[in-house]
């Protein structure tokens, strides 16, 4: 809302008009539902509604103010009696149940934002909210490194596009000075894939420098059947994972029209 400037009717923008749903019937229902939510999306919505009447132009003030916050484990307390809190920048509405994850696996569920256990700093831990639990925190782990694929093996087809996915933890007093991913060859050790020339727009590190290390590989060519292997350097450490092997084969019903 600016003074003085004639508002917009956001479901006009094509930009997010496949994330914007007007659930309204010009009566009484005018429910805004938004999904695939985005930090840009924080701000504060009016609804508005114009009759047939000259001056029938109104606005309900003062508005809905939204927040788009993300979920972060926070680690206080000595060495055996720490306390895990699932922390967001803003209060959640509708008091919801928090789930605790230990190395992956459900440990806990309350509504209370707080864990408290004995915990070992060989473990990793992270939350999420019920019924939104694809949408974890990243895992804290005080004295842990570990690189965990979703598939250790992949076959696909050429000329399709991969994801290859993965998650990777670390001492939480570290900090990511770089991560990649390379293939161990003879005087190419440790080389970034994503900057090596012939690969752009062909491979494309898609992961972050906190917890996410996915490799996106579009218009697979034969050539790509490797092992392929995520690095990260921190301020005092590096760590490889185990390399995840992909093969690509060609369409197996031209092969065999060909044949025939």
């Amino acid at each position: 809302m600016e003074t003085g400037v004639e508002p917009e009717d956001i479901g006009q923008d094509l930009e997010n008009a496949d994330r914007l749903e007007y659930d309204g019937d010009k009566k009484n229902g005018h429910t805004l539902k938004i999904t695939d939510l985005r930090e840009s999306d924080s701000a504060t919505y009016w609804f508005r509604f114009i009759t047939d009447q000259t001056r029938g132009r109104y606005i309900g003030n003062p508005g809905v103010t939204l927040s788009v916050t993300g979920l972060q484990v926070k680690v206080t307390g000595g060495h055996q009696d720490k306390t895990l809190t699932c922390s967001t920048t803003c209060t959640l509405t509708d008091n919801p149940t928090y789930i605790w994850y230990k190395n992956g696996t459900i440990v806990k569920e309350d509504t209370s934002s707080l864990y408290s256990d004995s915990f070992s700093d060989a473990d990793s831990y992270s939350c999420a909210v019920k019924d939104q639990e694809d949408l974890h925190s990243p895992a804290v782990c005080q004295k842990c490194w570990s690189v965990t694929y979703t598939h250790q093996s992949i076959c696909a087809l050429k000329g399709s596009t991969v994801d290859i996915s993965c998650s990777y933890t670390y001492p939480s007093y570290h900090e990511i000075k770089q991560a990649f991913w390379y293939i161990k060859w003879s005087g190419m050790d440790h080389e970034d894939l994503s900057s090596v020339p012939g690969n752009e727009g062909h491979i494309e590190y898609l992961g972050d420098k906190k917890s996410d290390c996915t490799l996106r590989i579009t218009d697979l060519r034969l050539s790509d059947s490797a092992g392929y292997r995520f690095r990260f350097i921190t301020s005092g450490a590096k760590f490889s994972g185990s390399p995840v092997s992909l093969t690509v084969t060609g369409n197996l019903s031209h092969i065999s029209h060909l044949l025939l």
